[in-house]
C-alpha cells in the first residue's frame, strides 16, 4: 500500500525528485525499484503486525500517517503556503477525499492483519486494483497477465486454515478504498503539483483517523521504543515505497506498472512466512508462481517499454502519463 501520485512532467517534480536523483534511484531498472518498494512497504507490514499486542492497529496506523505527513508536508512545504489560496473548493474536496480512503485503507487492512494471515489480507485487497486495472487495460495481452495475476490471487485466498470473516471483510473494505484511493489519487495528480496534493491528503488522513489513534493507542503513543518503531514503519510503509514508485513511474508504462504491483501478494506472503511465521499451504505457493509469472511476463514483453536516456517513456505520450497514477496503495 505505498503512497503514489500521478507523475506528472519531470519539469513539477519538485524536491522529492531531487532527493530521488541525489539518492541514484534513477541508476536501477524500475523493475528493481517497484520490487523495492513493495518488499519495504511487506516489511512495514510485518513490523506492524508484529507490535499489534502492544500498540492497537489504529495507533499504528495513525504513526504511518503522521511520518508520511510530516516528511511530505515537509518536501513540499513551498507549495503548501499557499494551497488554499491558489486552489478552488472543488480541488481542495478532491484532495481531502483522497486522503479520507486513504486513511480508511489503511485502516481497514490493518484490521485486517490482525485477524489473518498478511499474505491473504494483501491478496484479497489487491482485488481493487486488479479490477481498475483490468477495466482499463487496452490490450488483450497486458488483460491475458491481469487474468493469470488474478487466478493467483484468488488461490492465495482460497488457502488453508479458518477463514476469518470479520478479517475477510476488512480486506474487502480495504481493496474497495484502494480502487478509490486510485482514482482520487489521479484527480488530485491533475490539480496540485508535484506531491503537494499527497502532502495535503496525508494531512486530511492523519487528522482522520487521529482521534480513534489516541484513544485506543493511550499510553503506548508515550512508550520511546513504540513511538520509534512506528516511525520506522512509516517510513517503510509509506514514504520510501513512494519515493522508489515515483520514480519508476517515471521511466515506465502506468499499465506495466499497475500489473508489477500484483508482485505484492506474493511479497506479503513471504515476509508473513520469515517474519511471523505464517506458514503456506503447497497451494499458496503455486499461486505465488502464478503472480510471479504474470509479472515477469508484463515486465520482459514487448509492451513492458521503459524511458530511454531521456526519461521520456517509450510508446506512453505525455497526456498519458498525466492521466494515471501508481496503483500501490499507501
Amino acid at each position: 500500500m505505498a503512497l503514489a501520485e500521478a507523475p506528472g512532467s519531470r519539469d513539477r517534480a519538485g524536491g522529492l525528485s531531487l532527493s530521488l536523483r541525489a539518492l541514484s534511484f534513477g541508476a536501477l531498472p524500475p523493475p528493481a525499484l517497484i520490487l523495492l518498494g513493495i518488499m519495504s512497504l511487506q516489511v512495514g507490514a510485518g513490523l506492524a503486525k508484529h507490535l499489534f499486542d502492544r500498540m492497537p492497529p489504529s495507533a499504528m496506523v495513525l504513526m504511518r500517517l503522521l511520518t508520511s505527513a510530516i516528511v511530505l508536508g515537509f518536501l513540499a512545504r513551498k507549495a503548501l503556503r499557499s494551497v488554499l489560496r491558489d486552489h478552488s473548493r472543488r480541488s481542495l474536496a478532491v484532495a481531502g477525499c483522497f486522503g479520507l480512503s486513504l486513511a480508511l485503507m489503511n485502516y481497514s487492512i490493518y484490521q485486517s492483519f490482525s485477524r489473518i494471515p498478511l499474505g491473504m489480507a494483501v491478496t484479497i485487497e489487491f482485488l481493487g486494483p486488479l479490477l481498475v486495472s483490468i477495466v482499463a487495460s487496452r490490450r488483450a495481452r497486458d488483460l491475458g497477465w491481469a487474468v493469470l495475476a488474478g487466478a493467483g490471487v484468488v488461490m492465495l485466498a482460497r488457502g488453508g486454515g479458518e477463514a476469518d470473516l470479520v478479517g475477510i471483510g476488512f480486506a474487502l473494505l480495504a481493496g474497495a478504498c484502494w480502487a478509490a484511493y486510485i482514482l482520487f489519487s489521479a484527480a488530485t495528480g491533475r490539480r496540485f503539483a508535484g506531491s503537494s496534493g499527497l502532502a495535503l491528503a496525508s494531512v486530511v488522513g492523519t487528522f482522520a483517523i487521529l482521534p480513534m489513534g489516541v484513544a485506543e493507542g493511550g499510553a503506548a503513543l508515550l512508550d520511546p521504543r513504540l513511538l520509534a518503531v512506528g516511525i520506522g514503519v512509516g517510513l517503510l510503509s509509506s514514504v520510501i515505497p513512494y519515493s522508489l514508485e515515483l520514480e519508476a513511474l517515471r521511466r515506465m508504462p502506468a499499465r506495466v506498472f499497475g500489473i508489477l504491483m500484483s508482485l505484492e501478494p506474493a511479497v506479503a506472503a513471504l515476509v508473513g512466512v520469515v517474519l511471523l511465521g505464517e506458514i503456506l499451504t503447497g497451494r499458496q505457493w503455486v499461486a505465488i508462481g502464478c503472480v510471479i509469472v504474470a509479472c515477469a511476463g508484463a515486465a520482459l514483453g514487448p509492451g513492458g517499454a521503459v524511458a530511454g536516456p531521456s526519461g521520456d517513456v517509450e510508446g506512453s505520450s505525455e497526456d498519458e502519463r498525466r492521466r494515471h497514477v501508481g496503483e500501490g496503495p499507501p
